[in-house]
Parts: structure tokens; C-alpha cells; sequence
């Protein structure tokens, strides 16, 4: 059975926070957990799979005018809209100060700048200034690992973006916790108080504990102790961080970027099993959107004659654990998936 949370040790553990210099005055502090309705947090939507045989990384890079023709069909068919600046409107507003969390523990397989940069164009085409776009992880020196240049100001290495760390000075994290079933953890402030808008950029790879680590997963980064959260095949960890209200009522959207994917020997980067999936997973349900992931990672699992997660003794069942919970769809047979590109 999973160890129980001792308040005790995490009180003395939690950091306290910076100064709040970065947080514009006009955002009201974060959201406490919530006890949602699943059925408004998260209504019922498909998983785009947009792939191309053109999206090929070469040397690290991948080609950004198809990411960003990728993705804007993916907005397109996700929403409904009738293109892609109509689709982004729908998920954002102008006044919005929208965060991009990154995945940037492992240089090699962590999202590639050019679908950040065609995130912002997105965010543009709905009326969201460079300036009012944060992209951000745990630190900026694992940022900066993974291509990213540190601008707290403005002239981030993607557009007029914002880019740095929780780690960075008016940052931090909150240095009251915040439990939430068998999880305690001080958010970042850069999710609770400076911004109100959130899209999860996660990779998709094959996790040594948790099975997989997509989107839910990487909202570790989220919490000032992720490592406390990893027993038991990280269930019920993943499914109750995720269930906090800061993710529920912010997260609009997760961007998965699986130009290459990792079936094995993961979280970290390892080349002999990662591969070219060449494409983007776009949907706003995380558990649906994992769930999918979870079967890519499996399919090539089985092509590279692997043992399955199950087999190998680390089956993401906090996936099971979300679905019951009603985060998401983890039912694969029932999930809609629309291929595109």
C-alpha cells in the first residue's frame, strides 16, 4: 500500500517562496483544490493524432512550418472551428497570461522549440501578445539544456515569450501546501498566481516507474517534492495531483510532442529506443490523451519484441485510477481518435 503523507515532514521540507516580482498585478491568486463536476471540467473530446511523413528530425530540429500546419489542424479539428485562428479563440483570450509547461528533464527527448513557436503563433492569431506567453519548467537550468534561452523580460529563443524556471527570482513556490489526497506538494507560483491559462507540453516516453510519461505525468513538475510521489507505479500519485484545482481550471490544453517517441529505458533519454512517430497528440482530456500514448508506447514495445508495461512490472495503472475518478476518458475503445495531417 502506498506510504501515507506525514504533514509534519512536509511542512519543514516545503521551500519558501521568492518575492512575487514577475506576477502581473492584474492576476488574482491560484485556485484551491476543487471538488469538480468531471462532466464541465473536462467535456467529452476526441484525441488528434496529426502526423506527417515530412515531420522528421533532423540533427534536433524538425521542420516548423509543418509543425505549425500540423497543429493548426489539429485546433481546427479538436474545436471545430472553422480554422485555426477561430479554434484558438475559442480556447483563449486576449487577456490571458497563458503558461507553456515543458517536459525538459531529459535533454534529447523533451519538447523541441518549434512547437513551442508554433504554439505562440497560435496563441498570436487569438489576440495573445508574445509577452503574455510564459514558457516555463522546474528550472531554467534544465530549460536551457533543452534549447530554451531565459527571459524573465521579454526576447525569449521563441518570440517575444517569456521563458524561465520556478527556480527563477519572483518565482517559486507557494510555501503554504496544498493536500490533495495521498499527495502534498507547494505549487509553483507560476502555475497558482501568475498565470491563468494552461497548456501542457509534455513528450511521450516510456517511464521506468510510472510506465509512461505524458501529459499527467508532467505535472511533477508542477510541485515542489515530485520524487515523494513514485511507489506503487506512481498510483493513485499521478490521478490525485492531477485532480488539484489549479490543473482543473486551468489547463486548457495539452500538445504532445511525439515527432520522437521513446518505448523503453525512459524517463531519460536513451537513443536505441527512441523512434520517428513524426506527430503531435492534441486533445483536452488528459486521461484520453494518455491513454492513447500509452497504446503507441505498447505497439512499439511489441514491434521491438519487449515485454509489455504489465510484464515488465510497471503498468500505468494510475490511469485507471484517473478514470474512475472522472479526470478524463481511460477507456481506449470508447476514446475518439481523429488522425490528421
Amino acid at each position: 500500500m502506498p506510504n501515507r503523507f506525514n504533514r509534519r515532514i512536509f511542512f519543514r521540507r516545503c521551500a519558501a517562496g521568492a518575492s512575487l516580482a514577475l506576477m502581473p498585478a492584474s492576476v488574482s491568486a491560484g485556485c484551491s483544490p476543487s471538488s469538480f463536476s468531471p462532466s464541465t471540467a473536462y467535456p467529452a473530446s476526441p484525441v488528434i493524432v496529426a502526423r506527417s511523413d515530412r515531420l522528421k528530425a533532423t540533427a534536433g530540429r524538425a521542420d516548423g512550418n509543418e509543425v505549425r500546419r500540423l497543429l493548426d489542424k489539429a485546433v481546427v479539428e479538436l474545436t471545430g472551428a472553422e480554422n485555426a485562428q477561430e479554434g484558438w479563440r475559442s480556447l483563449f483570450s486576449p487577456r490571458d497570461i497563458v503558461g507553456l509547461k515543458l517536459n525538459c528533464l531529459a535533454p534529447g527527448i523533451a519538447p523541441r522549440p518549434e512547437v513551442t513557436e508554433a504554439i505562440i503563433r497560435g496563441l498570436g492569431s487569438a489576440g495573445i501578445p508574445g509577452q503574455n506567453v510564459i514558457i516555463w519548467d522546474r528550472t531554467r537550468r534544465e530549460l536551457e539544456r533543452c534549447g530554451y534561452r531565459i527571459a524573465e523580460g521579454r526576447g525569449s529563443s521563441v518570440g517575444d515569450a517569456r521563458c524561465f524556471g520556478t527556480d527563477a527570482f519572483g518565482a517559486g513556490y507557494e510555501q503554504e501546501p496544498e493536500i490533495i489526497g495521498e499527495v502534498g506538494g507547494c505549487f509553483s507560483r507560476i502555475l497558482t498566481r501568475i498565470c491563468t491559462a494552461l497548456i501542457n507540453v509534455p513528450v511521450l516516453k516510456d517511464h521506468d516507474l510510472a510506465g509512461i510519461s505524458a501529459s499527467m505525468k508532467n505535472n511533477y513538475g508542477v510541485i515542489h517534492n515530485p520524487n515523494r510521489y513514485h511507489d506503487n507505479n506512481c498510483d493513485p500519485y499521478v490521478a490525485h495531483l492531477n485532480s488539484v484545482g489549479h490543473l482543473v481550471n486551468k489547463q486548457r490544453l495539452i500538445i504532445c510532442d511525439a515527432v520522437t517517441a521513446q518505448c523503453h529505458a525512459g524517463p531519460a533519454y536513451k537513443p536505441a529506443w527512441a523512434w520517428n512517430y513524426g506527430g503531435l497528440l492534441v486533445s483536452r482530456d488528459p486521461v484520453a490523451l494518455d491513454t492513447i500514448g500509452a497504446d503507441i508506447i505498447e505497439t512499439r514495445r511489441r514491434e521491438k519484441d519487449l515485454p509489455s508495461l504489465a510484464e515488465a512490472n510497471r503498468p500505468p495503472r494510475w490511469l485507471a485510477t484517473a478514470h474512475s475518478m472522472g479526470l478524463g476518458n481511460g477507456e481506449l475503445n470508447s476514446i475518439r481518435v481523429v488522425e490528421v495531417g
